[in-house]
Formats: C-alpha cells, structure tokens, sequence
C-alpha cells in the first residue's frame, strides 16, 4: 500500500465536521478488503470489525481516528452589483490568520470552486489596517450573478479547503486536512499489517465523526462499541520555529504515546512493550487535563473504558499547508499491529492488578 497516494486519496476528499459522507465512502472501499464486516451508526461514524482468532466471547480493542476536517459555513449572500458573495463563519477550530487567499469549494446544489477574499489593506479604515480580517470583513467569491449564486447556493452549505497534497523532501508531505486523515491512514495500514498476523481480540476500527465540533462519533461509538480496551489515534504538535517546547515532537522521530488522565497506564505501557518488539522509536507526550482528543471521550463512555492516546507530529496545524513525515504514518500503522497481535486473554486481568497494586 502506498502512503502518500493514500494520504493524497484521504486529504483530499472533502469531508467537514457534520459532513463526512464523501471521506466515509472513500474509508469503505479501502477497509473493506481488511475487516469482516462495515457499517455506519446514526451519527455517521464508519465502523469496521476485524475478527479475531481466539475464543469467544472475545475481548474487543477499539481504534478511533476522526475524519472529518476544519471547513467553513455560508451564512449569509450578498449582492454588490450584479455579482453574489457569500459570508462565511468557521466550523471547527479555522485560524483566521490563514484564511485571506485562500481557494475553496463550496458544497451547494453542485460544487463550486471559489476563493476567500477581503479588501486588501490600504482600502480597509485604518484602525482595521494591519490586523486579522474577522468573518464580518471575509467574503468567499465563486465568480457567478446573484441570482445564479442564489439558485446554487443556500445558507448552511459546507465550504472545504481546496488544497492538494504536495510532496516535499524526503519523506515529507504538506496539504489541508492532514489533521486527522494521517492517523485515518494509519488505521488502514493496521489493519493491512494484520493480514499476516493472528490476533486473539477483535478489532473494532472507527473513523469517527464531528472530532472537530466536540467529539462527538467518540462518545457514541464507544457507548455504542463498548470495547474493553480504547486507543485514539490523532495528531500532536511537530518542532519547528517557535515550537520546541517539551510538547512538540521531531517530524520523523517516531509515534507519540500520550501520558495523562485521559491514558490508562497499562495502556501506555502495553503500547511501549509492542515498540520496543518492533524496535521502534518512540517518545512521551503529556496532557494535564483534557488531552483534545477522542480519547478524551471514548474514556468516560459506559462505566468507562481504559484508553491510550498514539499520536503523529504535525506542523502549522488547522490550516491548508499542515505537515509531516509518512514515515510516522507507517510506524504508528505498525505500532498498532503489534499492540493487536500481543493482546491475549491475560491482559484485563493484568490491567485491573496493575491499577490495585
């Protein structure tokens, strides 16, 4: 399997927060020849089964990796003349900073591309001069008359970032969306690893919707799944310029194991044990609070499920030219695999010593 046409496949597909179906579609033709079965909840989530080998009733692992991807929203059409704007607010966490320029597609009746602009500086009053445009000073422009952007366009369409992924040196790569289908990637390649291995547990892989808006496909996917054991799979801040704190992490280091109160730390040990079989590096993130995850949701879901936290080093996140190394794809891909092959029926006995000892 290839990563980076994978990755493109994935990033590429426009998929916002409360609008994953096109991504989801995508999801299913690449899991179907993987896992025994596939199907979608009512919020929307994609949920695949890979069976395991051993007795049942068999333990379930579940792997979450959220779709969707920061977009736009139209809320209002203009007229000026004889042309039509459409005014816009975020949906999920949009930096404002990187939105002037940009180009995008707007999801009406039929797709349309267009661009986010404003009045360049020098036109704006001056106490707006040199700062961030707000919402109320952005317009996105499709290029059409009013009436055709009225009979096209309605308040409450979804706008996505309109970015291919480009590749960079060695390993790297840049493009919109990377934040979260990189660890949607890594899933695939999991589940592609344990082709070849035996696995006593079942696996329950989810690609999870509305991470983006509150986490939403974790919390009932995981009521829902109720696995005995949860893993969320995310993105972490990469090192770069001004990002070199204890909490950002080399573009191709090595996974992320989060440590905090959304991780069972039996978890993160199991997690370090299957790396250090394959070898592998790996580093310690840390989270003081919620961790911003799906984890976050999949721990307190039932009577609660222990949960890790694996995560891939990212630069510029929540914009259209977020970066990373696909060589972390592949390890956390591996990663995975190993932690599924190494559960066997002892390990929920162990997990409830570790924790009363």
């Amino acid at each position: 399997m290839e990563t980076f046409r994978l990755l493109k496949e994935l990033t590429e597909t426009a998929a916002p927060s409360g609008n994953e179906t096109a991504v989801a579609d995508l999801i299913t033709d690449l899991w179907q020849p993987h896992v025994d079965s596939l199907s979608r909840d009512r919020l929307g989530n994609l949920v695949a089964l890979k069976s395991g080998q051993g007795p049942e009733p068999r333990p379930r692992l579940l792997l979450a990796a959220h779709m969707d991807e920061i977009a736009l929203m139209v809320t209002n059409i203009v007229r000026q003349g004889e042309s039509g704007f459409l005014e816009i607010t975020s949906v999920g966490g949009v930096d404002r900073r990187h939105l002037y320029g940009q180009t995008v597609v707007v999801h009406g009746q039929r797709p349309l591309p267009g661009i986010v602009g404003a009045l360049p500086d020098k036109m704006l009053p001056e106490d707006k001069r040199g700062k961030v445009h707000s919402f109320e000073g952005l317009t996105v422009d499709v290029g059409l008359p009013f009436k055709e952007v009225t009979e096209l366009v309605s308040v409450g369409d979804f706008i996505s970032f309109r970015q291919p992924l480009q590749k960079l040196r060695g390993r790297r790569v840049a493009g919109k969306a990377l934040d979260n289908r990189a660890s949607v990637a890594a899933v695939t390649l999991c589940l592609d690893y344990l082709n070849g291995r035996n696995h006593q547990w079942d696996l329950i892989a989810v690609a999870t919707v509305q991470e983006e808006v509150g986490l939403r496909g974790a919390f009932t996917s995981g009521y829902a799944q109720r696995p005995d054991i949860a893993i969320a799979i995310d993105v972490t801040f990469g090192k770069g310029p001004g990002a070199t704190d204890h909490n950002a992490f080399d573009l191709g280091g090595g996974p992320v194991l989060d440590l905090g109160p959304n991780v069972h730390p039996g978890i993160h040990q199991a997690l370090k044990d299957a790396a250090k079989a394959l070898e592998m590096t790996v580093h310690t993130g840390t989270h003081s609070r919620a961790s911003g995850t799906d984890a976050h949701a999949l721990q307190i879901a039932r009577e609660g499920i222990p949960t890790g936290v694996v995560s891939i080093p990212l630069r510029y996140m929540h914009t259209m030219v977020e970066s990373l190394d696909m060589t972390d794809i592949e390890r956390v891909g591996r990663l995975l695999g190993e932690f599924t092959a190494r559960l066997d029926d002892k390990f929920l006995d162990q997990l409830t010593e570790g924790m009363m000892a």
